[in-house]
């Protein structure tokens, strides 16, 4: 048997060590792979040069919509409008060129902006993508032929939103889980295979809102949860039979998708609404936690990391909220305005809608601490004047990826 020297030794842990830091991470859904809005990697910038990080590729004809990316094994699957309707596109991660594309339906009309509004959803071979009129279409993730569709309102009953279908559908198993609304059953799960509905959640009759489904098991019980206008709600992964309730005040239109930790549901919403906190019990009893307007998120959505939350709140800024207790910790709002959020590293990516600006900052209680910032540019010449940067960013695979409606941005964040 070899003897493995000490200098040896040490150079191997030392090569392991660098390769398990530069390993990337696919991000094949909204908020990743586990929906929190957290990558895993490791090994990124942790200070931004002073014009920003480098860009890898610019893609200039992503269309209309504030459609985000999902990216899963060397392609990124973007959806995006233009004339004769909305289409999934699917780019080469490496070079930004165009693979195919397919078409979804027609495109959703809206002052704010036109075109799609979602991310698509990578799974098992296949990717589903759902159109700001409620068109859910599901195509072979290496070449984009159909394998099937649906309709959210001819064939599961639901109702277009006021600013269209804006949900990140989920694959969970076998199962393809949307929320078409209305009293036919407002959360449905379809056959991932064949779209052939499996169930609808006859005991929730909410018009759909603009947040996405998050699964998660609590007390054993395997489940999904959802928030609405009226209520935030929790159905039966086996069947959709609604497992609790608890009341929910939104005003206008509810967007940010909800937060699990352990049997704690999270949940905020803009238009002076705030943030609430409930414990799920054994026998699916609901307790208020808390209720306070500490975090009114609009849509730039609400990151956890550890016990701290952090977004954007209207009328405080950019905050950190302790999500044990919901008490502000800290907030900033000198020069970032409101826009969306993401993490990775330990680091905090946010978007200034209002401008293009992204700021780096650390994800710690102890308070604001910048480490860079830059300005998208060149900018969108077809963004609606009532429109602004609205995209989430996206971390994957040590890139930075940002849309401002056709240019679609890929920046290298990989450290040295």
């Amino acid at each position: 048997m070899p003897i493995v020297k000490p200098i040896s030794l040490f150079l191997l842990l030392f090569s392991t060590s660098l390769a398990l830091q530069s390993q990337g991470a696919d991000w094949p859904q909204f908020r990743g792979a586990d929906r929190t809005g957290i990558s895993t990697e490791q090994g990124l910038l942790k200070k931004w040069p002073a014009k920003g990080p480098k860009v890898h590729w610019l893609y200039k004809d992503a269309g209309l919509g504030y459609s985000g990316p999902s990216i899963v094994k060397g392609t990124v699957y973007l959806k995006s409008g233009y004339e004769d309707g909305s289409y999934l596109i699917a780019l080469d991660e490496k070079t930004g060129k165009r693979k195919w594309d397919a078409k979804i339906g027609g495109i959703f009309d809206e002052r704010r902006g036109d075109g799609p509004r979602s991310t698509p959803t990578v799974a098992d071979g296949h990717v589903y993508a759902l159109g700001g009129r409620g068109d859910l279409v599901c195509v072979n993730a290496d070449t984009g032929e159909e394998v099937w569709r649906k309709s959210l309102t001819k064939d599961l009953g639901g109702e277009i939103p006021k600013w269209g279908y804006c949900e990140s559908v989920l694959v969970d198993g076998n199962a393809v889980i949307c929320t078409p609304g209305e009293d036919q059953g407002a959360i449905a799960a379809l056959d991932a295979k064949t779209g052939k509905v499996l169930w609808q959640a006859k005991e929730v009759t909410d018009s759909a809102q603009y947040a996405s489904v998050v699964p998660t098991t609590i007390n054993g019980q395997h489940q999904y949860i959802q928030v609405f206008q009226r209520q935030l709600v929790g159905v039966s992964a086996k069947d959709g039979k609604l497992l609790w309730s608890a009341d929910w005040s939104g005003r206008t239109a509810v967007v940010p998708t909800p937060i699990v930790k352990g049997n704690v549901v999270y949940v905020s919403s803009g238009y002076g609404v705030g943030s609430m906190a409930v414990e799920i019990g054994k026998d699916n009893s609901v307790k208020e936690l808390y209720r306070n307007k500490i975090m009114k998120n609009h849509h730039g959505g609400v990151i956890l990391v550890d016990d701290h939350l952090y977004g954007y709140s209207d009328a405080r800024g950019w905050i950190c909220q302790n999500f044990k207790t919901g008490e502000v910790v800290w907030s900033y709002e000198e020069d970032l305005g409101k826009g969306a959020i993401g993490c990775a590293d330990g680091m905090l990516y946010c978007v200034d809608e209002n401008n293009g600006t992204i700021a780096l900052a650390e994800a710690s209680p102890k308070g604001w601490k910048e480490s860079g910032r830059f300005k998208l540019d060149p900018q969108s010449e077809i963004r609606s004047s009532s429109g602004k940067v609205w995209t989430h960013p996206v971390i994957a695979n040590g890139k930075l990826y940002l849309r401002d409606q056709d240019l679609f941005f890929c920046f290298d964040v990989k450290g040295r």
